[in-house]
């Protein structure tokens, strides 16, 4: 685990919160196509906007599978930027979902230890609660941040004693994450277990470093379109018009 830490580390250095929704860059967006994406219905007595499966790639998309038009996030959960996105962008995108055109698929990306405790509990309950419970996360995202220590707190002293996974747990309880997912529906023995996942963990820290390597990814959010990276695409309206212009 202490590798999984130094790991983390390297990822934070590649990349933070805000880094890619320059406001006054020039926004790479695809070019408007000349044929609407057809629609696609769910199965019958579905719906696309609950149909979340976790990928090959860790992170968990909502919609159509075989959606032509797939949109990836790479977000932190501490990362105010990706809060201004959820809260203004995740209803209107769920239409987009809902038509069956757009599949949504949400990674985690870790700037910080807080965001590896947080992500690890956010995925602890599965598919199902996933969404909800990053949107909720998001929502009460500037609260949760200011249960943390500031300078002085004895909590820090009190760290340094213990092993990184045991590090983890402590910052996710002492931050409130421990407490937000056992308010919906996991117990805190699961959630424990979940934070103390040494396997899951790694695998998180180790597609980051992945992942920033292969799409450059400059900060977050950073938006995925068919496997082209959005540049200098981080709000709503941006990210719809990208979509609008791959035909959804």
């Amino acid at each position: 685990m202490r590798r999984i830490v130094i790991g983390l580390a390297a990822t934070i250095a590649l990349a933070g919160c805000g880094g890619g929704t320059g406001e006054n860059e020039n926004i790479s967006v695809p070019e408007a196509t000349s044929t609407p994406v057809a629609a696609a219905s769910a199965p019958a007595g579905k719906q696309w906007v609950d149909t979340v499966e976790q990928t090959a790639q860790g992170g968990f998309r909502m919609g159509n599978p075989d959606a032509p038009i797939k949109l990836v996030e790479y977000g932190s959960r501490t990362c105010s930027h990706c809060a201004a996105f959820a809260l203004t962008g995740f209803e209107p995108l769920k239409a987009y979902v809902a038509s069956g055109k757009v599949s949504y698929e949400f990674r985690d990306f870790l700037l910080n230890p807080i965001d590896l405790g947080a992500s690890l509990l956010g995925r602890c309950a599965g598919p199902g609660p996933f969404f909800p419970i990053l949107d909720q996360m998001y929502q009460q995202q500037q609260q949760i941040l200011e249960n943390g220590p500031k300078e002085g707190d004895p909590f820090f002293e009190k760290v340094k004693s213990m092993t990184p996974p045991q590090q983890i747990a402590a910052a996710a309880e002492r931050y409130g994450y421990l407490e937000f997912v056992k308010q919906r529906g996991v117990s805190e023995a699961q959630a424990r277990q979940c934070l103390t996942d040494e396997a899951a963990a790694k695998a998180l820290v180790e597609r980051n470093q992945a992942d920033a390597k292969k799409y450059n990814i400059p900060g977050t959010p950073t938006f995925i379109l068919n496997d082209k990276v959005l540049e200098n695409v981080g709000t709503w309206p941006q990210v719809e018009a990208a979509l609008k212009g791959a035909g959804a």
